[in-house]
């Protein structure tokens, strides 16, 4: 194959360390030479990584994108002048060839210098700030949310049922009287006293419902789960902030986001942080709804189908298209979808196209989900046919021969 890169280098990063390996034309201009070297992941190290790299004249660097251990190595080698390229270990893999713990850097370097990979989207360093605080604030909603549902457990198996009778008991209502119940408070009369704006119109039915077995055990874990809502809270409107100051700059994108209907403010600012604004990093929409989960178009995640991992690696994703009969019924003994194969061959002897999606008719199909065609029977009728007799004429009886004995003890036929 063809060198589309003179200088370039493959690094193969770990959590402690990191394989560095250098392809370069040789001194006697035919061929090409390797060398490796290992480093370590303080930055000391990848300084002196970075120096080594810049001595040889590499151009362009690649490495796998492995959790977030290759966020460093990537920060030290961004300040210098490389070309810089995160790949999908998954595609790396799909790629035919050797694939050995020992051989990843060079196979890497070997795969770049001749044009094999392409690379993931790794945002500029403002985005990347935001897009730390977005997905941040975003875990600590979950964990919020999941906080609120503890509460209602609580109040379940005590046996308190505010939340049927209350539309939100995280209202002001509602807080006012599950810190009466830690406080000790055990009457429902006065809690149900506690109840402002319209829930007042529910007394009776307050009444009934804070009417349970709430003990000191119950009030010891709601506190400490009230305390760590209230803690959560005080963490998002951190974040809130924060994210409003780093939006200045993307304020007018955000704003033309939020008038999609369906795009509230949070949402325009987790769409800026994951794609960024500039939309020509990415040749095709498909290439762009590839690497980002859209929300509210999320698929089942399927065998027969790749994805993205968690680093919004581009894949390319094809679902099998539904074999249509016109207007009829789908008939049962064909199956519902395309099958695979039941041993797909090795990726190093098959390249594009692995685990692709066979048709039922294949040969390379299962043998108990291959198509089967049931085959019509025709009769075929001839104008002078006749209808068969059901009943057997009588066969024509012969005569059997008679035995008769002779006086001399003989046997002879008459």
């Amino acid at each position: 194959m063809d060198v589309m890169v003179e200088r370039c280098a493959g690094l193969d990063v770990g959590k402690d360390e990191v394989v560095a390996c250098i392809r370069t034309p040789k001194t006697s201009g035919h061929g090409r030479h390797s060398e490796l070297r290992v480093f370590a992941t303080f930055t000391s190290a990848l300084e002196t990584l970075a120096d080594w790299l810049t001595e040889n004249g590499v151009s362009e660097v690649v490495m796998e994108a492995t959790g977030p251990y290759w966020k460093p190595i990537w920060y030290v080698l961004e300040d210098r002048e490389f070309d810089l390229k995160l790949v999908n270990a998954k595609h790396v893999k799909m790629v035919p060839g050797r694939k050995t713990d020992m051989a990843d850097a060079a196979w890497l370097a070997e795969l770049l210098e001749h044009g094999l990979l392409r690379s993931s989207f790794v945002p500029p360093p403002a985005i990347r700030e935001l897009r730390d605080l977005t997905r941040y604030r975003k875990r600590l909603i979950q964990t919020h949310t999941a906080e609120q549902q503890r509460v209602q457990k609580i109040l379940e198996d005590a046996g308190v049922k505010l939340d049927s009778v209350a539309s939100d008991i995280f209202g002001v209502s509602g807080r006012a009287m599950l810190a009466a119940l830690i406080a000790g408070e055990r009457d429902p009369d006065t809690l149900a006293a506690l109840a402002k704006g319209t829930l007042r119109q529910k007394l009776p039915e307050l009444r009934e419902a804070l009417r349970g077995r709430f003990r000191d055990h119950h009030a010891i874990i709601l506190k400490i789960t009230m305390d760590h809502v209230a803690h959560l809270e005080d963490a998002i409107a951190a974040l809130d902030a924060e994210i409003e100051r780093v939006m200045v700059p993307f304020s007018k994108a955000r704003d033309h986001l939020d008038t999609i209907p369906g795009v509230a403010k949070r949402s325009a600012e987790c769409i800026i942080a994951e794609i960024g604004i500039d939309m020509t990093r990415f040749p095709t929409a498909a290439h762009l709804a590839s690497g980002w989960d859209v929300p509210r178009q999320q698929h089942h995640r399927r065998q027969t189908r790749l994805r993205e991992d968690h680093q919004r690696q581009p894949v390319a994703r094809r679902d099998p298209q539904p074999m249509r009969f016109g207007r009829v019924a789908h008939p049962r003994h064909l199956p519902r979808r395309p099958v695979l194969a039941s041993r797909p061959p090795h990726r190093q002897t098959q390249g594009r196209g692995r685990r692709r999606p066979l048709d039922p008719g294949h040969l390379l199909a299962p043998t108990h989900q291959r198509l089967r065609l049931r085959r019509p029977r025709r009769r075929l009728v001839h104008p002078t046919h006749r209808p068969r007799q059901t009943t057997r004429p009588p066969r024509p009886t012969t005569p059997r021969p008679r035995l008769r004995r002779l006086p001399h003890q003989s046997r002879c036929l008459t």
